[in-house]
């Protein structure tokens, strides 16, 4: 018989990192950039088993909206613990869902009564499948369109419609039938045009590609896009090019899903990042922040497509009465205290601080998000600019840079084409003073890792 002990003598965080090295699969990823065993965390800071304290703009991703520990979103778990109800319930129904529910409803634009939930699994893939599999139902079609950058998440049909192609290339027979879209990138133009050119270029491509017969792809049952690409590189896609998008998928009765699951609940200094180019979608896939940092995804869809018949989408785990609890007082913390305005505000702190570091630090080739989810490409200015007066990027530099972030004290991630983009996703009430903490801890690691690089790969 297996006896359970308890290893919380040991203090260093390599002995744990060693002992996770034996104990999970060779796919996880985050220990590898940030190695730490986390002790404790509280507000925008976690401490490792050493004792030592982090500021951290991961934030799980964009999970923790109201950072580590949030004392309400705590009281509301312990609530829900204490009160009798199931932790589970399938989709079976609970006064807490009831209310979380007509919560989440209220967040939509337009009336509540014009949309219907989906409870799905815990991930936001789950939700985006469910999405897909509606789409397709209520359609019957069987083509998606997506676009380069994208990221919609690890499983079979999710990852179908996810840009990266790492993750692909061991993976054969994927979801059939997705055809990819360039995305407007402006930094690296796929057109080589750039600025409103390549947006307005981009538009009328989609247009066209849509009526043309001689495409070679079947008319689509839906278009995924994330307003904002969050793993692709933080790139924010134009007002007038989503307005586009919109307007033609409406016409031709194409699904238009868009993926909040990062930029929701928030994130861009709106409850959803879509919202400030004034259209609104069919589908909103949710999750993250959505759980106040517990497992949860919804699929928000207009009442016109609800084409399933019972059972047509399940899932053991959705039915998570503490995700809820946490996530319902999550929302009323924000809403309570003007959360969306503070995260405007911070927003364009940090874009003028950024673009500050831009200026001093020669190897950030551009500085782009909204609210607070900021990307920082850094780029190999060494090499030879493309005709848009882009330069390669330099993921070597940039993975150098995190390590000296978090030499610093400073937790941040990596993320676009060839990882060669910082980016900064901290929790949603940061504080000012912690904001600049973050930007002169990250100006610090600039300099450090420029300075300790061979000047061909600094530059």
């Amino acid at each position: 018989m297996t006896t359970l002990t308890s290893n919380s003598g040991s203090t260093t965080n390599q002995y744990f990192l060693d002992r996770q090295a034996k104990f999970e699969s060779n796919a996880r990823s985050y220990p590898r950039k940030i190695p730490i065993a986390i002790g404790a965390a509280s507000g925008s800071y976690v401490t490792d088993v050493e004792g030592r304290r982090y500021l951290d703009c991961l934030a799980g991703a964009g999970t923790l909206a109201l950072g580590h520990n949030h004392p309400e979103v705590i009281a509301a778990i312990r609530s829900v613990l204490q009160s009798g109800l199931p932790l589970h319930t399938l989709d079976l129904t609970t006064p807490l869902k009831d209310e979380f529910s007509e919560t989440v409803l209220d967040l939509l634009p337009g009336n509540a009564s014009d949309w219907r939930l989906q409870f799905c699994g815990p991930t936001g893939a789950d939700a985006v499948e469910a999405a897909l599999k509606l789409a397709k139902t209520a359609s019957g079609r069987a083509t998606i369109l997506s676009f380069s950058g994208g990221y919609h998440g690890m499983t079979h049909g999710a990852l179908s419609v996810t840009g990266n192609l790492a993750p692909k290339r061991s993976v054969s027979s994927l979801m059939p039938g997705v055809q990819f879209m360039p995305y407007p990138y402006s930094y690296r133009c796929p057109l080589g045009l750039g600025g409103t050119h390549g947006e307005n270029a981009l538009a009328t491509y989609m247009e066209r590609f849509l009526d043309d017969v001689e495409s070679g792809v079947t008319q689509p049952a839906a278009v995924i896009v994330e307003a904002i690409q969050g793993e692709g590189g933080v790139i924010p896609a134009p007002d007038g090019w989503l307005r586009r998008l919109r307007a033609a998928t409406q016409a031709r009765g194409i699904a238009l899903i868009l993926d909040e699951v990062q930029a929701g609940i928030g994130r861009s200094g709106d409850w959803f990042a879509f919202e400030r180019s004034g259209i609104v979608p069919d589908m909103i896939v949710i999750s993250k922040a959505i759980g106040g940092g517990l497992p949860l995804a919804v699929l928000a869809y207009r009442k016109q497509w609800d084409d399933w018949l019972p059972g047509a989408h399940t899932g053991t785990f959705r039915g998570n009465q503490m995700a809820m609890a946490a996530g319902l007082a999550t929302l009323r913390v924000i809403e309570r205290d003007g959360v969306l305005s503070q995260v405007a505000a911070h927003g364009e702190r940090l874009r003028s601080a950024m673009e500050m570091l831009a200026r001093k630090h020669v190897c950030i080739g551009d500085v782009r998000g909204r609210g607070l989810m900021f990307g920082v490409e850094i780029v190999d200015k060494s090499q030879v600019a493309d005709p848009l007066g882009s330069f390669p990027a330099n993921p070597a530099l940039t993975a150098r840079i995190q390590a000296e972030c978090f030499a610093n004290g400073l937790i941040l991630e990596r993320g676009g084409r060839h990882g060669a983009v910082l980016r900064l996703l901290p929790p949603l009430n940061i504080s000012q003073a912690e904001l600049f903490s973050a930007i002169e801890l990250l100006d610090l690691a600039l300099s450090r890792a420029t300075m300790s690089m061979p000047a061909t790969e600094a530059a």
